[in-house]
């Protein structure tokens, strides 16, 4: 079955025959009844609706569906930080619902206070100015809302391939084309310069190609004029694309040079999951805003952050964000359990240590099958780019979708980027003995698909 490549951007999509094999193999009629009915009254979307299984549990670092099956989630929306339904989250949230379940605006309360404050502690001393929002994507509308009242100016610069949320603000400064597609113009000001790629360079294999797009950068910056802040991905979360310092650490300077607001969005891959709270902290970099969220509410409570320079501090009179529950109670008493239990059980010890094990893994793998291109790590986040040739690096689009579905018959679940990149992020909780076990599932599960490639 041929599909057009920017529907397979995010992962397996609606229409492969492959989900429909796979669900008549391995779900029960009652699984599948659900599964209509579903579709039935939700609009369809693609990576959502229609679905692809029912669950009834999540608990630590599985998730289990209606039939009783765990699968090790090594994708989880990157919420799963301190696992599914972490008892220590669990416990805050019941105790502030049942003395304070909600905080009218206008008021505040000591657990968002407490947020807020802990977050300035973790944060570089300049950034010590918050606000609260149910979702990073609102966090990103914040952002640009005080960037513009901040400098004045109101154009962005953002790169292509990029996500930072799905509502229109955020999809305008955003750079995927699979959620761009059919929505005709953007909000005007937001213009983009083509992205960091460590496998696949615009420029070709040139050893300074990621400081050719930070001159691009300045130059846009001058053509186009009135720039308020470049906003970026400290790293492609999607399929996985890690830059070197110095990429960063020059577009800090572009930024200081033409007063331009750097606004870093972090939802996925704060709290820990790069062996750092931060993620720009394996940068050596500090921006003027960052935005973090997803794992925030320990996979349980939808919050979010935005969190600022303190001479940002600027609009007293403007409605930055004003959202219902924007000093959540409940939310940020979640927020302040989850951190605590990353700092409490040294979190980011394990994802350093066992990250470290990944890249060997990788690296023995890529050596014995030649339909891994390349691989990407950081932390407890990494991706396998698969081809059909690595001297043409053809995207091997529909193994990449076997090899997936052949790790969710044997219990491992993750998603697919850019078409054919593996993408995996199991939660920071997890052990060694079961990091092997994911591990194996996945190398037998390539190891199929090449051999069956090698035979055709």
């Amino acid at each position: 079955m041929k599909l057009d490549e920017s529907l397979r951007v995010e992962g397996d999509t609606n229409l492969s025959s492959f989900r429909e094999t796979w669900q008549n193999k391995n779900l029960s009629k009652e699984s599948l009844r659900i599964l209509e009915e579903d579709a039935k009254y939700f609009l369809h979307q693609s990576l959502s609706t229609p679905c692809l299984n029912v669950l009834k549990g999540s608990k630590g670092i599985y998730i289990e569906d209606l039939d009783g099956k765990l699968y090790l989630d090594f994708h989880g929306n990157n919420v799963h930080q301190v696992g599914y339904g972490n008892c220590d989250v669990i416990k805050a949230i019941k105790e502030e619902m049942d003395s304070l379940p909600f905080s009218p605006r206008r008021y505040t309360n000591e657990k968002a206070v407490a947020l807020a404050k802990k977050l300035t502690e973790l944060a570089p001393k300049k950034l010590n100015k918050i606000l609260l929002t149910p979702g990073a994507t609102s966090a990103i509308g914040m952002a640009m809302k005080l960037a513009k009242l901040a400098t004045g100016k109101h154009n962005f610069i953002s790169f292509w391939d990029s996500f930072h949320g799905a509502s229109m603000d955020a999809l305008s400064v955003g750079g995927e084309e699979f959620f761009r597609k059919g929505l005709g113009p953007m909000i005007p000001g937001c213009e983009h310069i083509i992205p960091y790629n460590s496998y696949r360079p615009l420029f070709g294999n040139s050893e300074d190609f990621d400081l050719r797009i930070c001159e691009i950068l300045e130059y846009t910056i001058e053509k186009q004029g009135e720039v308020a802040a470049v906003i970026m991905e400290t790293f492609r979360n999607t399929d996985i694309m890690v830059p070197p310092k110095r990429f960063l650490k020059r577009i800090r300077e572009i930024c200081d040079k033409h007063n331009v607001l750097l606004i870093l969005d972090e939802t996925p891959i704060a709290l820990g999951r790069t062996g750092k709270f931060f993620a720009f902290e394996n940068f050596d970099i500090e921006p003027d805003m960052v935005v973090i969220g997803k794992g925030l509410g320990g996979g349980i409570f939808p919050i979010a952050a935005l969190i600022a320079r303190d001479d940002l501090d600027i609009g007293q009179k403007t409605a930055l964000g004003h959202y219902t529950h924007e000093k959540s109670s409940v939310g940020s008493a979640a927020a302040l359990a989850t951190i605590e239990y990353i700092e409490k059980n040294r979190i980011m010890d394990n994802v350093n240590d066992l990250s470290k094990k990944i890249e060997i893994k990788l690296d023995s793998m890529k050596k014995k099958y030649s339909i891994i291109g390349d691989y990407r790590i950081i932390g407890l986040q990494f991706g396998i780019e698969l081809v059909k040739d690595r001297t043409t690096k053809e995207k091997a689009l529909m193994e990449a979708e076997k090899i997936m579905y052949k790790c969710l018959d044997r219990g491992l679940s993750f998603k697919i980027s850019s078409g054919s990149v593996l993408t995996l992020a199991p939660a920071l909780t997890i052990k060694e003995k079961d990091l092997d076990i994911a591990m194996n599932i996945l190398e037998s599960a390539i190891r199929e698909v090449q051999e069956e490639k090698d035979g055709e």
